[in-house]
């Protein structure tokens, strides 16, 4: 079996990633449950991570004011696309500025786990367009915030999903796992 690529990621229920810049403090307004939502079962299961550029440099900023868990682990291999990569990218990252589907073919043809495909809007939403994106596990977080970044960059497209799983946690956030419904070969 291939290596699947996962838009795991969490949204407000009115379906935003991050305010226009790039906060996401609405997502830590609560405290995790136990288990973090799975997240630590998840996170064994990948050993690769993709990023766009904007959110990678959130997770940066994080790493440097010590947030707990925002460090980039040396065992996940973390890929981020970018026009204008730096000139010294530091250690386990590599930039990535060739088109999503060859880049996406090889990745998969590499043995391997699944592929975390972290966002933002414009990476998933390029890499569904290329149908490279085969799940997507989103949790919904029981907060409107009336804009910001949508789970997608905007565009006219239609994609099926099949629902494969839910779960409720008692802090009211909802975890939703879809496959992409893809027609027969």
């Amino acid at each position: 079996m291939s290596r699947r690529i996962i838009a795991r990621i969490a949204t407000s229920a009115d379906g935003f990633i991050a305010r226009w810049d790039g906060s996401v403090d609405f997502l830590n307004e609560r405290p995790r449950p136990k288990g973090s939502y799975g997240m630590g079962e998840f996170y064994r299961s990948i050993d690769t991570i993709l990023w766009g550029r904007k959110t990678y440099d959130v997770a940066l900023d994080f790493q440097r004011q010590g947030v707990k868990g925002a460090a980039f682990d040396p065992k996940v291999k973390n890929y981020v696309f970018s026009r204008n990569p730096p000139a010294a990218p530091p250690p386990g990252v590599e930039f990535v500025s060739e088109d999503v589907k060859p880049f996406a073919r090889r990745l998969r043809a590499v043995r391997g786990k699944d592929i975390w495909m972290m966002g933002g809007g414009g990476l998933i939403a390029s890499f569904l367009d290329a149908g490279e994106i085969d799940a997507f596990s989103i949790h919904i977080v029981p907060t409107l915030i009336g804009e910001g970044i949508p789970l997608l960059a905007p565009r006219h497209r239609r994609v099926p999903l099949k629902l494969k799983g839910v779960r409720k946690f008692p802090d009211g956030v909802v975890h939703l796992d879809y496959e992409i419904s893809r027609p027969p070969a």
